[in-house]
């Protein structure tokens, strides 16, 4: 009866991705080869590129570890208003944000 006054649950966020503040994203991958951890902070002003079909935004960004220098490449599609649409990996593999240690 009272279910009709009640919030709806938030609609999740992306996973993998973190918004750091309003122009600031970060986003933690582990490199296949040899398990290194590897985060990545990008603004919208700065890093983040519209699609070359129009339809919202794109990140990529070739990833090194710092110690064995294993390769990735990491790419985030976002929508028109920077909702994370996607997240792909090539060579790396993303984290949780839940399994951060901050």
């Amino acid at each position: 009866m009272f279910s009709l006054f009640r919030k709806s649950a938030p609609t999740p966020k992306d996973p993998y991705v973190r918004q750091v503040d309003q122009n600031a994203f970060k986003i933690r991958v582990r490199t296949n080869r040899h398990k290194e951890v590897v985060e990545l902070r990008f603004t919208r002003s700065a890093d983040i590129g519209r699609q070359d079909d129009g339809d919202g935004f794109i990140y990529r960004k070739m990833v090194v570890g710092p110690n064995h220098f294993d390769r990735g490449e990491v790419t985030i599609l976002f929508d028109a208003r920077y909702n994370v649409k996607d997240v792909q990996t090539e060579g790396c593999t993303p984290i949780e944000v839940k399994d951060w240690d901050d």
